[in-house]
């Protein structure tokens, strides 16, 4: 049991032991469903405070040997599925936040070579029989594990856009970051050795030109989230369980904090998730008082930069949201990044991610999701 193999519960436990708890689990039967197969790079992207370090911490508890969490798991909506205890703690887990990395970094330009060393020197003293000094990578670390002793790997990456979205005009850190995320995860060799790989941010993954820097994950995100959509935010239906639980007006809540709207598309036709700001619905049922909660963890400043960039009349189309009209837009010529900007379409396509704006697919228009996105604006 270390710091990032096979880690413990104790970060998910926190927020089980919270007042209010939405049960997410669902989404470990979809995991469960995907593991070994091609569909297991999995990147899965949203807002601030919309639940992205809880689900990883979620994942790392019911996956990772060093923990011990049936009964955590086992009146929760996992814990009825058929599969429930053959995936249960029965892996070797690498969970890495490269948010907390990067804190704790004295120098960004050895962020890649200091993960790499914290995270190999875990795995050197559980396979030392197997790992020699002269490993200097992770690839080449879980390469040669498997090799010998057979054992696949499940690796989640919490904040893993965090150098994307902090060290945007960084090139070298940038690119050195994007070499070390192809050697882990793209290519033939790591189908051998991973066995479930989970990207969590707010941006999905970067482009280079028109494809994806790893294009053999599937991505879920805000513009499309697929059969993800349930698990992005608190749905509806969750919602109004806890207006009657804390008597807190549905309607005024809706009107403050819904708004995102996602589409889940599957064989058995396409189902309509109408989704909540998690935070803000938590902190409102909390204090009992409607609020702008959710803004007070991202920057005005950033926002305003964008708007004041009033890019192909963006100030007007902002303008035009405000009114209440959508505004359509393209959404495949954003780069995924906080600096690539070629028209107003990417600017707002970067606001969708960020949770200022939402999208629909079907009429491919933004509009401003709520009350409380809208006082930003304003």
């Amino acid at each position: 049991m270390g710091r990032f193999l096979n880690p413990d519960y104790s970060a998910f436990e926190t927020a089980l032991n919270s007042e209010i708890y939405i049960d997410k689990t669902g989404l470990l039967a979809y995991a469960n469903k995907v593991i070994n197969t091609k569909q297991a790079f999995i990147c899965n992207s949203r807002p601030r405070r919309f639940g992205k370090s809880v689900t990883a911490d979620m994942l790392t508890a019911y996956y990772s040997k060093g923990c011990d969490s049936e009964k955590m798991f086992d009146g929760l909506t996992i814990g009825k599925s058929s599969d429930f205890k053959k995936h249960l703690n029965k892996y070797d887990v690498i969970h890495i936040d490269v948010q907390w990395f990067l804190s704790s970094c004295a120098d960004i330009k050895s962020i890649i070579s200091y993960i790499t060393q914290s995270v190999l020197e875990e795995l050197k003293e559980y396979y030392p029989e197997v790992l020699p000094n002269e490993v200097l990578t992770l690839a080449d670390a879980l390469s040669r594990i498997r090799n010998s002793t057979g054992q696949k790997f499940i690796v989640i990456i919490d904040e893993w856009d965090i150098l994307i979205r902090d060290e945007a005009t960084n090139k070298a850190v940038q690119e050195e970051y994007i070499y070390f995320l192809r050697g882990l995860f793209k290519g033939t060799e790591p189908t051998k050795y991973i066995q479930l790989a989970y990207l969590t941010g707010i941006l999905p993954i970067k482009k280079e030109k028109t494809q994806s820097a790893l294009n053999n994950f599937d991505e879920f995100t805000m513009v499309s989230a697929g059969t993800l959509a349930p698990f992005i935010g608190f749905t509806e239906e969750e919602v109004k369980g806890l207006c009657e639980e804390y008597a807190m007006n549905f309607e005024e809540v809706k009107a403050w904090y819904d708004g995102y709207d996602l589409i889940s598309h599957s064989r058995f036709g396409d189902k309509r998730y109408s989704i909540y700001s998690p935070k803000s619905v938590v902190e409102a049922m909390l204090r009992h008082k409607f609020g702008t909660y959710w803004n007070r963890t991202e920057t005005y400043e950033a926002l305003k930069i964008y708007i004041q960039m009033n890019m192909d009349g963006l100030k007007d189309s902002v303008i035009q949201m405000l009114a209440g009209e959508g505004v359509r837009i393209n959404t495949g010529t954003f780069s995924n990044d906080m600096t690539t900007f070629a028209t107003k379409d990417d600017v707002l396509t970067l606001l969708v991610h960020l949770g200022y704006l939402t999208y629909n697919s079907e009429t491919e228009k933004v509009t401003i999701p709520n009350k409380e996105v809208s006082q930003e604006y304003l």
